[in-house]
């Protein structure tokens, strides 16, 4: 048996960040046909949600570039590598420092993400970050109630391009951390900041859910750096014609463009998938 696990954003979704009548459609088929499939993806589970309700994603998903993995049937996170106070510390105070706010995510007793945060900065920063969905809703607190023993998942932050540069090179320093960054808002100055544990990634994630189902083998679609740990870790690993060249040179091939519903195509192709 096989897993099959998406990539969102520049993959599974077109320009519009959405699925399309078309890709939709692959995956009732790919239901009918009992081919398991899930994602792995760097967004919350906020942030994924309503873009994945209705299209069937019922087996454990991966988030935060597989920080976290999302049990539908319990309604419960899991994680398996987080950050120590220490590291916690180091990474808020490089915030402070450049003048960005942390989001600090964790886990609480009942495996739900709770998510501490200091007052935030400016308008602009509050508009970016609930257009983004990274303060979710109904577990929001204040960072000074944040407890000393915690189970911290990650840290994001979103600020000035040179203010995340310089919180990206603080993380060089910490062996045990990784960090990934990006443009926020298209044409503008803001950008993005994801830091959690090195031994966290979408190839960990994977190998975990495989365990979890009991299949043997994964096919995986990403377009991004983020996506290498899980090309890595797959038997089989595409990437779509918009891809970065590191996935390209790492894919098992290249197919057709994500706004092209290239992802839906090969798999009708692969799998014999016919609409009835």
């Amino acid at each position: 048996m096989e897993l099959v696990v998406f990539d969102l954003d520049g993959t599974l979704l077109n320009r519009r960040s959405a699925i399309s009548d078309y890709t939709s459609e692959t995956l009732k088929l790919l239901t009918e046909r009992d081919i398991a499939y899930t994602v792995a993806t760097g967004r919350t589970l906020h942030g994924a949600r309503a873009i994945l309700d209705g299209h069937r994603f019922r087996l454990p998903q991966a988030y935060k570039n597989g920080v976290m993995i999302w049990h539908p049937k319990t309604g419960h996170f899991s994680s398996s590598a987080t950050l120590t106070r220490g590291e916690l510390e180091n990474l808020v105070s490089a915030c402070f420092e450049q003048g960005v706010t942390p989001f600090v995510f964790t886990l609480n007793e009942h495996d739900e993400s709770v998510v501490y945060h200091p007052p935030l900065l400016t308008d602009v920063e509050r508009e970016l970050i609930f257009s983004i969905g990274i303060a979710e809703p109904g577990n929001v607190r204040a960072l000074d109630e944040l407890s000393s023993d915690a189970t911290i998942t990650h840290v994001n932050s979103i600020g000035d391009g040179k203010a995340i540069e310089a919180v990206l090179r603080s993380v060089d320093d910490e062996p045990h951390l990784v960090a990934y960054s990006g443009t926020a808002l298209e044409g503008e100055q803001w950008r993005w900041l994801d830091v959690h544990h090195s031994d966290a990634s979408k190839g960990g994630a994977i190998h975990a859910m495989k365990r979890m189902l009991g299949l043997e083998r994964v096919i995986c679609f990403g377009d991004s750096d983020n996506d290498l740990s899980m090309f890595e870790a797959a038997d089989e690993g595409y990437a779509p014609e918009n891809a970065n060249d590191n996935i390209k040179s790492a894919a098992t091939a290249i197919i057709g463009h994500h706004d092209e519903e290239g992802i839906a195509r090969f798999l009708r192709e692969r799998f014999a998938l016919e609409a009835r």
